[in-house]
């Protein structure tokens, strides 16, 4: 089973794909690399590819904020240590870029969105970011990173070619497959409810890949203040809908959210909070939340059924994971 830990805490298994077992003679000559990751998401994509040959760790944990985060002494410790660096990029990372710039002049280091995913496939913006950085939302995009991690590892590790090719394989086959049961989920939502009221335009990409529209109370970064304008523009956005959900995010204080949900009241509309999603980070290690996979899936279920939607059924590539965590299947 691979696993990968925050440095903020405790080691975190995941799903297991297809175990692979290395010949104890080649991890004799080849010990696990020690690689350092920003976010999470990346975090577990790296695990599941580098398997035993990958010794993974990410900086910011459950519930960090990538948009405000500040490096510590502790980080930059890490970092120090690590044989390979990857980060997301466009500047999600915000202030912590900075400091990996200095890393890369000595430690490989690998900003893996703009390595990977093609530039047709963006979001522009109009802020200080340009382009939207909220990329793992849309599965279909996030698997583009696979290669990149895996060339990566292959080049520090040539014995581990094998394990790490056949490692790829199969987690993009899960992940094809997962991108697959979301659309199919959403396209259950009525087409009237069909409407994601978050905190932070984090679902850009989510709403694009499966199609739902999204609207966020504060902009692509959460640097920038919510005003009373933005609650009462949502605010009007929720009765004009007849929303009946907002979701909350695990990386936000959920005031905004719930001061539209207030003054959507004062007017005769009620709607509740929908569940907490998963935007900027992933949930605890040990827990489903805490893989990629049940980041999207866990967000999945909390829109399709705030909305009115129905959850299909589990594909097959991903009954391994379901049973792993004991997520009934469909």
């Amino acid at each position: 089973m691979t696993r990968w830990k925050s440095t903020l805490g405790l080691l975190a298994p995941l799903a297991p794909l297809a175990p692979l077992a290395l010949s104890g003679q080649t991890m004799a000559a080849e010990p696990p690399m020690t690689t350092v990751t920003t976010i999470g998401m990346i975090a577990d994509v790296a695990s599941e590819v580098g398997g035993e040959c990958a010794d993974v760790s990410a900086i910011m944990g459950p519930g960090v904020d990538p948009h405000l985060y500040q490096a510590s002494a502790r980080d930059v410790a890490t970092l120090q240590q690590a044989e390979q660096i990857f980060y997301s990029g466009y500047s999600l990372e915000g202030q912590l870029g900075n400091v990996l710039e200095r890393f890369a002049e000595t430690t490989p280091t690998v900003a893996v969105a703009p390595s990977s995913i093609d530039t047709a496939s963006l979001i522009t913006v109009q802020d200080v970011y340009g382009i939207d950085p909220h990329l793992w939302m849309d599965v279909s995009l996030w698997a583009q990173i696979i290669p990149t991690l895996a060339d990566a590892f292959v080049e520090a590790r040539p014995a581990c070619e094998a394990d790490i090719r056949a490692n790829a394989d199969a987690y993009a086959t899960q992940l094809e497959a997962l991108h697959g049961w979301i659309e199919a989920s959403i396209a259950t939502i009525p087409e009237a409810q069909r409407i994601l009221v978050t905190a932070h335009d984090a679902f850009n990409y989510y709403g694009r890949a499966y199609g739902i529209e999204v609207a966020g109370i504060q902009g692509i970064s959460t640097e920038t203040e919510t005003g009373v304008a933005d609650i009462r523009r949502m605010t009007q956005v929720v009765i004009d809908r007849e929303v009946p959900a907002v979701f909350i995010e695990s990386t936000i204080n959920p005031r905004t959210v719930q001061a539209v949900i207030d003054a959507a009241r004062e007017q005769g509309h009620e709607v509740e909070i929908g569940g907490q999603l998963y935007s900027d980070a992933m949930g605890e290690a040990g827990t489903a939340g805490g893989t990629y996979i049940g980041m999207l899936h866990a967000n999945t279920g909390h829109i399709v059924e705030a909305l009115g939607g129905e959850l299909a059924p589990l594909p097959a590539p991903l009954e391994g994971w379901a049973e792993r965590w004991e997520i009934p299947a469909g």
